[in-house]
């Protein structure tokens, strides 16, 4: 039985995919069983953020693994609290973290402290939580619930927990706050909804307001955390303070990972909220590892020279193919190219992957780029060449 037979016949069949095997790989490029190798500017959907086969990473691993994987949360986990400490000096907060294993834990664990916030702040309880249309919060029930987008909000998983509703625009979010509401969520970036950055002064205005109205900001950095806008945090960029900033994907470089950060630390108590695998001796100790290597990256100003290459780069594809493409969006290594339409989308994605380059969909037809952090200039150089020869088969 080949490896496809065996995936389709065995495992839940809940992704359309692409069925080449990937063996192994090198920074920013795979190689699949045939050798044939791929420039990799998806980095399993903004993942895999120092790279595939990081010798620092791998040994960080191999070494934590040889002596503790898991013991659990009512021990003392070493890697887990000086990961705690690096992202406690990383944001320039007063805050603390809870370590999960995925952004959509991350969104709920801050769904529930803002919640019990909502309890232990009001006379009458609050518990509303204000999202935006074209967001993506995750695949639960309940992060499903708060994504701004339909499409994911099927009726077959119905009902859905109450409390949560999106707007169509940042201005409609203020009309909308009423005496129930606890939290707007928000992504700086939207991902899934077409890697659109908003205004930095929409951003500030609307923290400054729920400031005054001791309404939680919470803001959902599981996929433009992790230096992938070029800081550690987009919050940064944006000149914010958030109560609440959740963190995933990046994070260990590929173990699974999430984080509630936040600066109300007296909010939760013991058993309020769990993760049997969340924060464990393996994860953390790659979570350690994945942000020593991105941070003496970005001090290094490698990371910053990274970022300007690879725009650089992505405005002059855009330019050449005008009949393509529209506009250019997102920001750091969290970037998009707005196709004319989804067929044109799917096109060079397809094209793309025939000509050993991979690259991802997000919505509004937009071509969606999340290579590694540590990408070469060698690989964004062939990447792009490849995905112009791409472009090209469509004319």
């Amino acid at each position: 039985m080949d490896f496809e037979t065996m995936d389709k016949t065995y495992v839940l069949q809940t992704y359309a995919r692409n069925y080449v095997n990937f063996k192994h790989g090198v920074n920013a490029t795979l190689f699949d069983d045939k050798g044939k190798d791929y420039i990799d500017f998806t980095s399993g959907i903004g993942v895999v953020s120092v790279g595939h086969g990081n010798q620092r990473l791998a040994d960080a691993i191999s070494d934590q693994a040889r002596h503790l994987i898991h013991t659990s949360n009512i021990y003392l986990i070493e890697p887990q609290a000086k990961l705690a400490k690096k992202i406690h000096e990383l944001t320039g907060f007063d805050v603390a973290v809870f370590f999960g294993n995925s952004g959509a834990e991350a969104n709920e664990g801050a769904i529930k402290l803002a919640r019990k916030y909502g309890e232990k702040k009001f006379a009458k309880k609050r518990y509303k939580v204000l999202t935006l249309e074209h967001s993506f919060h995750g695949r639960t029930i309940t992060t499903v619930k708060a994504t701004g987008q339909e499409k994911f909000q099927q009726s077959a998983f119905a009902p859905y927990p109450e409390g949560f509703s999106y707007k169509k625009a940042i201005e409609d979010l203020y009309q909308s706050i009423d005496d129930e509401t606890v939290a707007v969520m928000i992504e700086l970036v939207q991902g899934e909804g077409g890697v659109k950055a908003f205004p930095k002064e929409d951003i500030q205005a609307l923290a400054k307001f729920l400031k005054e109205k001791e309404i939680l900001l919470i803001v959902d950095e599981v996929q433009t955390g992790i230096f992938r806008s070029g800081e550690f945090l987009a919050t940064s960029l944006y000149e914010i303070e958030p109560d609440i900033i959740t963190l995933a994907k990046g994070l260990a470089g590929g173990v699974p990972i999430g984080a509630v950060v936040t600066k109300h630390k007296d909010i939760f108590e013991a058993g309020d909220h769990g993760s049997t695998f969340g924060g464990n001796f393996l994860s953390t100790r790659a979570g350690l590892e994945a942000l020593s290597i991105l941070d003496e990256y970005k001090q290094s100003g490698m990371l910053d020279e990274a970022l300007i290459y690879f725009d650089g780069k992505l405005k002059a594809l855009a330019c050449a193919f005008p009949e393509l493409f529209t506009t250019v969006e997102g920001l750091g290594m969290m970037r998009g190219i707005r196709c004319k339409n989804d067929d044109i989308l799917a096109s060079i994605i397809k094209k793309g992957f025939e000509n050993g380059v991979l690259v991802l969909k997000a919505g509004q037809s937009t071509l969606r780029f999340l290579p590694p952090l540590t990408i070469s200039k060698e690989e964004i150089d062939e990447g792009f060449k490849r995905l112009e020869n791409a472009c090209q088969m469509l004319g």
